[in-house]
């Protein structure tokens, strides 16, 4: 019997190479303190605030590095599926580099996330509801006008990029004991924890979802990537029915532990980082400081990294999140 090759991960060159492209973009975002939660674990805590990058989060790094290496490829305009956050990314790279951006979202996609795309220069077409949809009029679209296709996380290129946020974490934390990241597709993760076992190979990476879409939990629990047959939570940037293929390969190797939380703490997280630290972030952007506030003194080792994802959420879903009328 022929035993398959294991699939080569992306490395800590792939991603320094990514650094180097995005540098003249990509905002390096800041690790803030978080006293009050240091305080109650017994060591220093940090988020890497990436609700305050360009295009509000984390997708502009693994977008802007795939649409750079297509377009020295040759590419003319490029396509993607996404309902939020990668379309924004992708519309915005491709429009500092002068061509053509389609993004695909679903009907349901609301006003503030097509605004969003509109104004990064996007063109918008409405596919169905579900992410299937979405993928296959891109790949329809895609084979039709010749574009290129700029997955939002199973691509090495997109595993690099979103990696540029361990390799700034490890070079402004050079001690970090505990890094923590959200987990949706694993395009974030699966980055993150690539740059930091490179470096700092005794940190150790906790991946957080919600409870409603415990994917990366449960594939780790059966030793094999599995596709959920539903999910929902109002982290609506991390309930992916599974993770990507190649996304899998890094989370099951390089992940020390996922961890899951509940809708309400996350409802909790949003208040308590706009109340202690004056930040806006979306639900799925803070599900990593979620995980923390559960954990008592002497749980976790560290100095602790948090990473905040993201920071796009419209006026309305923030008022409700507060309790305002």
């Amino acid at each position: 019997m022929t035993v398959a090759a294991p699939v080569e991960l992306v490395g800590i060159e792939a991603i320094r190479a990514a650094a180097r492209t995005i540098a003249k973009v990509a905002v390096r975002t800041p690790l803030l303190p978080l006293d009050e939660l240091a305080a109650q674990l017994g060591v220093p805590v940090f988020v890497k605030a990436e609700n305050l990058q360009r295009v509000g989060a984390f997708k502009l790094r693994g977008a802007y590095n795939v649409v750079s290496q297509l377009v020295a490829a040759g590419a003319k305009g490029v396509i993607t599926y996404s309902s939020g956050n990668h379309g924004q990314a992708v519309a915005f790279a491709a429009r500092q580099f002068g061509v053509r951006a389609v993004i695909v979202m679903p009907e349901t996609a609301t006003a503030v996330k097509r605004a969003g795309v509109e104004r990064m220069g996007g063109e918008i077409v409405l596919a169905g509801r579900t992410s299937a949809d979405r993928y296959e009029r891109a790949m329809a679209i895609a084979r039709e006008q010749g574009l290129a296709v700029v997955p939002p996380y199973d691509h090495p290129g997109i595993i690099a990029g979103q990696g540029t946020v361990g390799l700034e974490i490890v070079e402004d934390c050079p001690d970090v004991a505990t890094v923590v990241v959200p987990v949706g597709g694993g395009g974030l993760s699966s980055g993150v924890a690539a740059a930091v076992k490179a470096l700092r190979p005794a940190a150790q990476v906790v991946a957080v979802e919600p409870e409603g879409a415990p994917k990366l939990a449960t594939s780790l629990r059966e030793k094999r990537r599995l596709t959920l047959e539903k999910t929902g939570s109002i982290a609506d940037g991390l309930i992916t029915l599974s993770v990507g293929s190649l996304n899998w390969e890094h989370l099951s190797r390089l992940v020390d532990r996922a961890a899951t939380v509940p809708d309400e703490a996350l409802r909790e997280a949003v208040r308590y980082l706009l109340d202690r630290r004056k930040l806006v972030v979306e639900p799925s952007g803070v599900a990593t400081v979620a995980w923390l506030r559960a954990q008592v003194a002497g749980a976790v080792s560290g100095p602790v990294v948090a990473v905040l994802s993201g920071g796009n959420i419209e006026w309305e879903g923030l008022a409700a999140l507060l309790g305002r009328p």
